[in-house]
């Protein structure tokens, strides 16, 4: 699965053009790495979503589309949170 389209699906942002946009700017990483939207997702993957505030890492469970879509599917797991400030670079 797409990573813009997990993000959303997943619940970690609320819009897709949102996820894109995060994403090319280097504010989502993919197993530490810069990527583009379109990167693939897989299960047990580690994504690392920079907020405005605080950077949060989550591993991937699930990435079927299907199981996503079901109001109240797990699809990932928190490993780390993080506090930024605001004149802190969080990668």
């Amino acid at each position: 699965m797409r990573l813009d389209k997990f993000l959303k699906l997943a619940r970690l942002i609320k819009r897709r053009t949102v996820a894109q946009e995060m994403i090319e700017l280097g504010a989502v990483r993919l197993e530490g790495r810069q990527c583009k939207p379109s990167s693939e997702v897989h299960e047990g993957n580690i994504i690392e979503i920079a907020y405005i505030n605080r950077v949060l890492k989550v591993k991937v469970l699930c990435s079927d589309e299907a199981v996503l879509k079901r109001p109240k599917a797990i699809s990932w797991e928190q490993i780390d949170e993080r506090p930024v400030k605001p004149d802190e670079k969080p990668f």
